[in-house]
C-alpha cells in the first residue's frame, strides 16, 4: 500500500477545518495530515477541544477532494461509509504516526 503525505501542499494559514456535528455543535479541527490510500486522498482531523470534552483525543478520517479546476474552492470532505475503507485509512494513519512524534501535533 502506497502512502503519501500531502500536508506540505496545504498553505500554513489553512491548517484548520470547521465542522458542524450532528448534534449542532461546531468544532474546529486541526488538519493532522492528508494521506493517499489506494489512489484516493483522505484527511485526518484532530478536534481542538478542552481535555474534559468527550471529543478530546479523537482523530476523524474523511475522504478529501479538491477541485483541480478551481484551487480557491473549498475542498470537499466525504464521509467514509465502508468499514474496510475506513480501516485501511486508519491503518495508513497508524503507519504515518509511526514516523511522527504525535505529542508534537497535539501540543497545548
Amino acid at each position: 500500500m502506497e502512502i503519501k503525505n500531502k500536508l506540505n501542499e496545504i498553505p500554513e494559514e489553512e491548517m484548520t477545518v470547521d465542522l458542524e456535528l450532528d448534534d449542532g455543535r461546531n468544532v474546529t479541527c486541526e488538519i493532522v495530515t492528508i494521506l493517499e490510500v489506494a489512489g484516493k486522498d483522505y484527511i485526518a482531523l484532530l478536534p481542538m477541544v478542552d481535555e474534559d470534552d468527550d471529543l478530546f483525543g479523537e482523530v476523524w478520517f474523511y475522504g478529501y477532494k479538491e477541485n483541480p479546476k478551481d484551487v480557491n474552492e473549498e475542498p470537499e470532505l466525504i464521509y467514509i461509509k465502508e468499514d474496510d475503507v475506513y480501516e485501511a485509512v486508519a491503518d495508513a494513519f497508524d503507519e504515518w504516526l509511526d514516523t511522527q512524534e504525535f505529542d508534537e501535533i497535539i501540543e497545548e
